[in-house]
Order: C-alpha cells, then structure tokens, then sequence
C-alpha cells in the first residue's frame, strides 16, 4: 500500500498543480469506499479555492477556503492523476474533482479501501488524525522517545515501529529496509532493544524514508505519481521481497517470516 513516501510524492505534486484552482463540481461515481463518502461532498466544496496541499500520516490534505479541508487516504491501492484535459474514466475511477479551467483530479482505487473526508475548523483535529504519533522525519521522533515509549513492551519492534500511534506512516515496507540497515532483528521485542540501537534505528528510519522520497517512492503494483510514473525505490530495496537472495551488506540470504500477519524479509546474519 502506499506508505509515507508514496503519499508525500503526490502531496510534492500536486500542490503546484491544484494550489489556486477553484473546485467547479466533484463527480463520485462509487461512493463505497472504506468509509461512505459524503453525500454533500461536491456541494460542500464546489467554489472553494485551493489553498495548500500538506501531508500527515498517510492522508493527503487538501485545505480550501471556508476553513474546509478534504482528507484522502490511499489505502491498499488508490492512486491520484491529475489531468488537463477530459480523458475517458477508467475502471476503478472512483472520484472526479472538476476545477474552474477544466483540469481534473481523479482518485483511483480498485480495492476501495481509501477515504475522502471532509473537515471544518482544524484539520489535525479530525477523527482520522487526532491521536496519532510524531512524523518520523520531525523532531519529536527521536532515540529516547522510542525508548521511553517501548519500555514494557513485548510487541516485536517491527510491529511497535508499524504503530501509527508510535510513529506515523511507517509501513511494511520501509519497517523492514530501516531494521535491516540498523542490524536489528524484526522479531525482538521493542522493550528489549536498547536507547543506543534506538538511535541507530531512527537515523536510519530517517535515511531509508528521504531516498525512498528522492526516488519517487516504491512501486510494487499499483503505485503511480499524479503524472502516471512508477516510484523506482524499488530497485534500491535491500531486502523486501528479496527472499532467497544474498544480503547486499554480508551476503548472508535474506528470510521472510511472518509478524503480525504481515511478511518480514531480514538477514539473519546482520540482524541480531
């Protein structure tokens, strides 16, 4: 699913694409998403003007004028294409946001397990991201708060390091390449890990989350930029879905096994 960098690099394009549009009408031909979109969605934002496009979490925010914000999230499969010029809807076109000059938004999503939200007033206090952890590429996100906040606890660290409310849109995938590359094994339990091997695990988390960015994301599947091109991290990958191959740092081979119902690829030589 698209993870932090798959969301911050449409939130990095778009933003010059729709900031100082003004919404026309929003077409929703499949309202069944994860959560039911609105059914005054268009109504509620049909003149509004773009005025940024931020991130948080996993969710793209749209803020427009009125103090109105639309929130949209992924999901498993949801991509965004803008669009200059009317093109024929494809399968899983979900939601069309129609601008004043013509220019389109489309939200695409085949396993319909994205949201569109609408929020009033202060985005960060919305339902979907009141509560959440710190961004990992800010401040807060340090070694001692993920000491701190994982003293007790036996959940394996790649399952507390996937916890929104630990830190926010760290998935599978990037979980994996940030534990590899801090030597730490995706099974430990996160109370045992140490504020030294914490320290290494958020620079590291740090650094695996700016290439994955710089790259344009990873694409697996489905991901795409607005503009229709694949995320090329994927060729950076030291060990997600390189099972059976040799490990890039000691050429051990690289495991899969299962944590919390999701595959954890790791090197069982370089990972302690």
């Amino acid at each position: 699913m698209p993870e932090l960098p798959e969301v911050e690099t449409i939130c990095r394009g778009i933003a010059p694409l729709i900031v100082g549009l003004s919404i026309a009408v929003i077409n929703v031909r499949e309202p069944r998403l994860r959560v039911l979109i609105p059914a005054d969605l268009s109504a509620s934002l049909q003149g509004r003007t773009i005025l940024a496009v931020s991130r948080r979490a996993k969710y793209l925010v749209i803020h427009c004028s009125g103090d109105c914000t639309l929130l949209i999230h992924l999901g498993m499969s949801g991509t965004l294409r803008f669009l200059a010029e009317p093109l024929p809807f494809e399968c899983h076109d979900h939601v069309e946001i129609i601008f004043n000059q013509g220019e389109r938004l489309r939200f695409r999503d085949p396993r319909r397990f994205g949201a569109i939200l609408l929020s009033y007033g202060d985005p960060l206090a919305h339902p979907a991201l009141a509560g959440l952890g710190p961004e990992p590429l800010a401040g807060e996100f340090t070694a001692d708060y993920l000491y701190r906040r994982s003293r007790q606890r036996t959940v394996t660290v790649k399952a507390f390091l996937m916890e929104q409310k630990t830190v926010v849109g760290v998935g599978n995938i990037y979980a994996s390449e940030a534990l590899h590359a801090a030597g730490i094994a995706p099974w430990r339990p996160a109370g045992t890990v140490s504020r030294r091997r914490y320290a290494l695990l958020v620079k590291e988390v740090r650094a695996v989350l700016q290439r994955a960015i710089a790259a344009g994301g990873t694409t697996l599947r489905d991901f795409q930029s607005v503009v229709g091109k694949p995320g090329y991290f994927a060729q950076e990958l030291a060990v997600y879905g390189r099972a059976g191959e040799k490990c890039r740092k000691c050429g051990g081979e690289i495991q899969n096994m299962r944590i919390g119902g999701r595959s954890s690829f790791y090197c069982s030589v370089c990972q302690s």
